[in-house]
């Protein structure tokens, strides 16, 4: 074991904390013991070199933490005057999103009926990097100027009635639009134009458009669930005032920004670099990944505004994914009906109180949790309850739906992000087996879309999800208001890397 391990504090059953030194205050960290000791050392290395970066006033730890860029996967990072682009990452806004229909479980039970769902899914949402609009026959066309105004507006009525989008989902979305630092679109449509320029550069950009309502490759997928509530009163009517419904099919979705956002963060990661290195500024721990800018500083406000621009595409995309897959279901259930429980996001940097000031929380593979009463709640329909918190497991063991506490003060209103992975992808391809695997899936009576299930999205190419979802609630952070169990996977479909 890591002998950071033995630096660990426990503050509790599922809390800890690391100490960094007198001049700073220690990283939370959250996991019973089994999941502290699923920490490696290089985890801890960099959440102690993101805790000492310049600006930086707290990190937390969530359960799912693993190595990431720059700042590990599963964590949290605050500071009141400082940007970091390696703790949002590269896929800008990766989001969750669940979407509620009236159809009964048993309506699915047959394979064939699994199948038709699939299908036609398939001919309106594209899986697997670089798929866009062209592999999919009934998708939306979206052109140029329609792309701009997803990329400046986000889930604007216009924007929204273009796509055939319910306008009521705009409510149900943690943030439906973004805007610049100074609080306009126009500044971001500015920013865009200027980047498209030229012609070259306009043509890339445009083809990043058609990429909108679409899953990537990696961890992203769609998965049509059962949905149980809980059997805790108080917890199983928050669940029906969201609109969950037990034992009907809900559709859950893992993805984000796609080229578009992947496209302004390299960006940003090469220019703030080549910033650096002009001015012969050290990085933080020498790690260029935690190549940083004051949020007020010229720097800071393009990139937040980039940051603003990938995050409602990403908004849209996930959006329009809900309702082109609820056109899929009623092509199989003719007036099957449907509505978005709720769009939250895993990789962003928002303003939000904490800790007596305004602070850039950094979130990344780290999920917001606001209880009922929090101050950014106010006005809207979940300000009695707290909002959804949509947490993917694997298709194996399920995943979940929490609603926060008001522990989550201690994890600066965050709590994971999913499982968290225990294999790098190059380990899971190499060890595990693809018969058991698909023998696994088959005897939880779970179909794909694939041919055969990546390796490195096998189940147990992640942490023991009950194992993560146990620390979330031993340390007071969240409650499980219901539990979603897959019935059909979404995945890249591409064949296996042997």
């Amino acid at each position: 074991m890591d002998t950071t391990h033995e630096m660990l504090e426990i503050t509790g059953q599922a809390t800890a904390t690391l100490p960094v030194g007198d001049a700073h205050s220690p990283i939370t960290v959250i996991g019973n013991q089994t999941i502290r000791e699923s920490f490696g050392g290089e985890t801890f290395r960099q959440a102690i070199n993101s805790r000492l970066a310049p600006g930086v006033s707290r990190v937390v730890l969530n359960p799912d933490a693993h190595v990431g860029y720059g700042a590990p996967v599963g964590c949290v990072m605050a500071s009141p005057t400082h940007i970091y682009p390696g703790p949002v990452g590269v896929d800008i806004k990766c989001s969750m999103s669940l979407l509620q229909t009236d159809v009964p479980a048993e309506e699915i039970a047959s394979h064939t009926v699994r199948r038709k769902l699939i299908q036609a899914i398939a001919k309106r949402v594209p899986t697997g990097p670089g798929r866009g609009q062209r592999h999919a026959p009934k998708s939306r066309r979206v052109d140029g100027s329609l792309g701009f105004r997803v990329a400046t507006e986000g889930a604007s009525k216009l924007v929204l009635k273009k796509l055939g989008i319910p306008k009521a989902w705009a409510d149900r979305c943690e943030d439906s639009h973004h805007t610049a630092p100074d609080d306009t679109a126009d500044t971001l449509a500015a920013r865009l134009e200027w980047m498209g320029r030229e012609r070259d550069k306009l043509n890339r950009i445009e083809s990043k458009y058609r990429q909108l309502g679409s899953y990537g490759g990696g961890n992203h997928f769609g998965e049509a669930e059962v949905v149980q509530l809980s059997q805790d009163p108080i917890y199983r009517a928050i669940a029906q005032q969201w609109g969950l419904r037990e034992g009907a099919v809900a559709f859950l979705s893992h993805c984000g920004s796609r080229g578009f956002g992947h496209d302004l963060a390299m960006n940003q990661f090469r220019s703030l670099k080549s910033s650096f290195q002009k001015q012969g500024l050290a990085f933080p721990a020498g790690d260029p990944q935690l190549v940083y800018a004051e949020a007020n500083s010229s720097a800071g406000q393009q990139y937040l505004c980039d940051m603003a621009m990938g995050a409602n595409f990403a908004t849209v995309n996930h959006l329009l994914i809900n309702a082109l897959v609820l056109e899929s279901f009623q092509d199989v259930f003719p007036g099957v009906r449907g509505e978005l429980i709720y769009f939250i996001s895993h990789n962003i940097a928002r303003q939000e109180p904490l800790d007596g000031q305004t602070q850039w929380v950094h979130r990344k593979g780290a999920t917001r949790a606001f209880p009922a009463g929090h101050s950014q709640l106010v006005g809207t329909e979940f300000e009695k309850t707290g909002h959804p918190i949509l947490l993917p497991g694997n298709p194996r063991d399920g995943s979940s739906v929490m609603v926060a506490l008001p522990g989550a003060s201690q994890s600066a209103f965050s709590v994971n992000h999913g499982a968290g992975r225990q294999m790098s992808r190059t380990k899971a391809k190499k060890h595990l087996s693809q018969t058991a695997i698909d023998q696994d899936l088959i005897d939880h009576d779970i179909i794909s879309n694939c041919r055969v299930f990546p390796r490195d999205e096998a189940p147990d190419a992640y942490k023991d999800f009950n194992q993560v979802m146990s620390s979330v609630t031993e340390a007071g952070l969240a409650a499980e208001v219901a539990s979603l169990k897959a019935k059909f996977v979404l995945k890249d479909g591409a064949p296996a890397d042997d």
